[in-house]
């Protein structure tokens, strides 16, 4: 991979994953699929390269970092539009043109864009599932899609693991896939046995061009635990980093149960069938009930 960054960039004492990496320009789709699979198999992480969004517009959207902290920027849905009053749908809030000129424009460029990178990646691992490429293009799945750019700012500070202090703690992602795009500076790691003691973080090397792609536990849960989603933190170290995070999820409506398949008689369905809708607000509400039980140990 000619893009990898040089070994002097690479910080010093860490272990890096060399991850998969998927070229969506390549005619060559079984080899596509051999390497997405593989990867879903092992830690659900990956590089996609030659995704068809251009690296002089992916610069004009990072040279937008001053402005970018603490947006989140979801599929464009009018106020008066009967879906805007679901969850994560309705109306953006946008600065005003007069002091950010052309920055809902670019921001709303790129998340049509990463939608398109998402939606092809999508077909991949449909057929590494053994399923029909379109399977996730349904108008109940993809084709109306729940989908938020978050734009992260990742201040200077130095992360200390021993003391509890992180860029961004230990995770997974609760949907479908996630898209990250960032700058050159390390701070992603990965844990791909979360049930190791003790676990073992490795660094993911930022690809210059390339979104990094993870699949979020509703894939995992989809395909009856045969794919991964794993487990992810941001340390910092000491210089400030820029990420934007792209979460894409099937519409409220889409009916998240064991694929075909990933099932069989020896094999049964881990997880009830559940709405897309439901799934994800029960998640954000044990994430908000950890987050209470957590602040009243430290009040």
């Amino acid at each position: 991979m000619e893009n990898m960054p040089k070994q002097e960039d690479t910080p010093a004492s860490t272990t890096i994953s060399f991850l998969n990496c998927i070229d969506l320009s390549t005619p060559d789709v079984q080899q596509s699929v051999s390497l997405l699979k593989q990867a879903c198999l092992d830690c659900g992480f990956f590089y996609v390269t030659n995704h068809g969004i251009s690296q002089e517009f992916m610069e004009e959207v990072f040279s937008q970092r001053d402005y970018k902290e603490g947006y989140y920027i979801g599929v464009e849905v009018p106020e008066d539009d009967p879906e805007a009053d679901k969850p994560f749908y309705g109306p953006n809030v946008w600065p005003a043109d007069g002091i950010l000129p052309g920055w809902r424009q670019t921001m709303e460029k790129f998340h049509q864009q990463a939608l398109g990178v998402a939606r092809a990646v999508a077909r991949i691992i449909a057929l590494a599932l053994d399923l029909e490429a379109d399977f996730f293009d349904k108008p109940e799945m993809l084709g109306h899609p729940i989908a938020v750019m978050r734009l992260l700012h990742y201040a200077g500070q130095i992360s200390d693991p021993s003391k509890g202090l992180y860029g961004a703690g230990a995770h997974s992602d609760y949907g479908l896939i996630t898209l990250l795009a960032t700058d050159d500076i390390y701070g992603l790691q990965i844990c791909k046995d979360k049930d190791a003691q003790p676990q073992v973080w490795e660094f993911v090397a930022p690809l210059k061009g390339a979104f990094v792609v993870n699949l979020g536990d509703m894939l995992e849960r989809w395909s009856n635990c045969i794919f991964k989603s794993t487990l992810h933190r941001v340390l910092g170290n000491g210089q400030e980093r820029y990420s934007i995070a792209y979460f894409v999820e099937p519409s409220h409506e889409c009916l998240v149960e064991c694929l075909p398949t990933c099932k069989s008689e020896k094999n049964p369905p881990m997880f009830p069938p559940i709405k897309c809708e439901a799934y994800l607000s029960q998640r954000y509400k044990d994430t908000h009930a950890d987050l209470k039980v957590y602040n009243k140990h430290q009040s």
